[in-house]
Formats: C-alpha cells, structure tokens, sequence
C-alpha cells in the first residue's frame, strides 16, 4: 500500500493541506466504492511541531501523527506558507532534514507555493529547475542561488521533486498524483468533482506559450513563434524543418529537448487551447471551431480534443458556458 504524507504547518495555507487531503481522500472513497481494493493509499497529515496545529486564517486542524513517527513514505506534500516562508524553515530545521532523508529513499516530494523554500533548504534543488509563488522569487533567488527558477512556470519538476506556483496550481498538479496513484479513470471522475471545467495534466502547464522564455534554444523559439502564428494553416512538419535549415530528426529532438514536447503535440496543444476559447466565448459550431484552428476533419478533432480534455467539445462548451452563467448570476446577485 502506497504512502502518502501532508505536511501540517503552523500558518501554512490552509486551501494547501486541503486540496492535496480532499482529492486523495476522494479516490480512496472512488476506489473503495469500485472494489479496487489495490488501489487504496494510506494518508497521514503530519505536524511538525504539536498534534494540533492553527493554520493561517486561525483555522486549528488535528494531525495524525508527528514528524518523527513517520519513518519511510512514498509521497510528500508540503503546504504553502502565509507571510514569510523563511521564518518558517528558520523555526523548523528537522523538516528540510526529514524530507531530505525521505527523498533518498525513494520519495515524492510537492512543494505548494512557498513550501519549495522547505526543498530549497534541504538542498535537494542545487543545480536544478524549480518555482514558487511570485511574491517571494526575488528572496528565493537569493536564499538559493545556485536554484534554476523558473518565474514563468507554474509547474516544475525534476528527478522526482515538483513545485507550484499558486494554488490553483496544486489543483492541477493533484489530478497528475491522482491518475499516478489510481489510474485515469479514477482521475478523469475526481477531476469532474473537484476541477471548475475538465481534466488538465500538470504536463499542459510546463508547455504554455510562456515556455519560450524558459529555455535558450534560439531557433526553437522561432520555431515557436511560427507555429503559434500558422496554427491555423495545414502544416507539414518536414516543411517546417526545412524553413529553418534543420532535418526533421534535428527539429523533433531539439525542439523536444527544449519545450519538453515534440513540435507535432505542442502544435496539437495549441490549436486545442484556441478551440477552447472559440468554443467557450462564440457560437460557431464544432465543424467551425475545427476548421479554425486547422482541423479539416471535425471527428479527428473531437477525438484529439476529447483525449487532451477527458470531454468532446459539445461538453466541455456546456460545461464552461453553465459556469460562466452562474459566475454571472452571482455578480448581479451581489449588486
């Protein structure tokens, strides 16, 4: 049975223990409920300082268990800091030792927001990519010199350690642990309770268009730059290498060595990301929207859209067009 640990934290953000307990939680309740007994983890919430613990907000959460009972784990999550994180790894050295020790064993360690500055003190990130939430890259940049950070990334992660960015982050990157843990299905019906439209892997947010400036292959960036600009149009990969003076191999592994993604399905990932904005904000049907973002063929591009998103078109719109509504209602209630 896999073990996972949630990390308590005096004035740690409480949405940043809750995310990881509640989803993980949920699968287990999914998995039980299917008979899929094998699938099942163990989940302690942890505290490094009292049983009790009173997060930021002043909400008091009761941890299962203490730091030094927890001997071996196979996946850590560390919560986000309120105010500075620095005064918190300060005041608790034994964390940055434990989840040092539990790494090299084997564990999975996830630092939401600023609970990276928990990984960056143990020094388990020297030499290697690496975020945390905006407000405290300048003080991480110089805490932790010798840390790649990535301040356009939301998402990172390296031989076995991820960092987020934000919360909502931490939503996406619990859907990766979940389909990790459990298996897609199990993932696709946690994300339709827990996500606000569809299922989106932690992969999609290290490939946003803001990649380009997370990597210095130059002529990989203009190759970026030309497919976010012909996304629209047929295009041949073999004609794309040739425009800029490469053999299709040299494209394929530099472009992958760089955008972590082959050209073809960061092509694909980024004519899907135009349709969902066609489909969320205009009418134009799903033959249309294909067109438009350079499908000619509306079934391939339900299929390629329904295996990227775990919904068809039809759906996702209706999804997001009934939250947009109720978003709505809600404003004008509050006028």
């Amino acid at each position: 049975m896999k073990h996972v640990t949630i990390i308590g934290i005096p004035k740690a953000l409480g949405s940043t223990v809750s995310i990881p307990l509640e989803m993980l939680s949920a699968a287990n309740d999914i998995a039980r409920a299917r008979k899929e007994i094998d699938r099942i983890i163990l989940i302690d919430l942890v505290s490094v300082a009292d049983i009790k613990i009173k997060l930021s907000g002043g909400l008091t959460i009761e941890c299962t268990k203490l730091l030094k009972q927890i001997k071996q784990t196979d996946l850590v999550f560390i919560p986000g800091i309120w105010g500075s994180p620095r005064a918190r790894t300060k005041k608790y050295p034994e964390l940055p030792k434990w989840l040092k020790s539990q790494h090299n064993n084997g564990a999975l360690l996830c630092g939401i927001a600023t609970g990276t500055h928990f990984i960056a003190e143990a020094g388990l990130l020297n030499g290697k990519a690496a975020t945390t939430h905006w407000r405290f890259f300048d003080q991480f940049q110089q805490l932790f010199p010798e840390i790649k950070l990535q301040r356009k990334r939301f998402i990172t992660c390296v031989d076995d350690i991820y960092c987020t960015g934000s919360v909502n982050a931490a939503r996406d990157i619990m859907l990766h642990f979940v389909e990790l843990l459990f298996g897609e299905s199990i993932a696709n019906e946690i994300s339709r309770h827990f996500s606000h439209e569809l299922k989106r892997s932690y992969e999609s947010l290290l490939l946003t268009k803001d990649q380009q400036s997370t990597h210095h292959d130059e002529e990989i960036i203009k190759v970026q730059e030309w497919l976010q600009d012909h996304y629209q149009e047929p295009i041949n990969i073999s004609k794309v290498a040739s425009k800029f003076q490469m053999s299709v191999r040299s494209l394929n592994r530099r472009f992958k060595l760089a955008a972590n993604t082959p050209p073809l399905q960061y092509l694909q990932e980024l004519r899907i990301t135009h349709a969902k904005s066609l489909l969320k904000q205009s009418n134009l049907a799903v033959s249309e929207v294909a067109d438009k973002v350079g499908y000619q063929d509306a079934s391939y591009f339900t299929g390629v859209f329904k295996k990227l998103n775990a919904v068809t078109p039809n759906e996702y719109r209706r999804l997001v067009r009934n939250k947009l509504f109720i978003a709505e209602t809600n404003q004008q209630s509050i006028r």
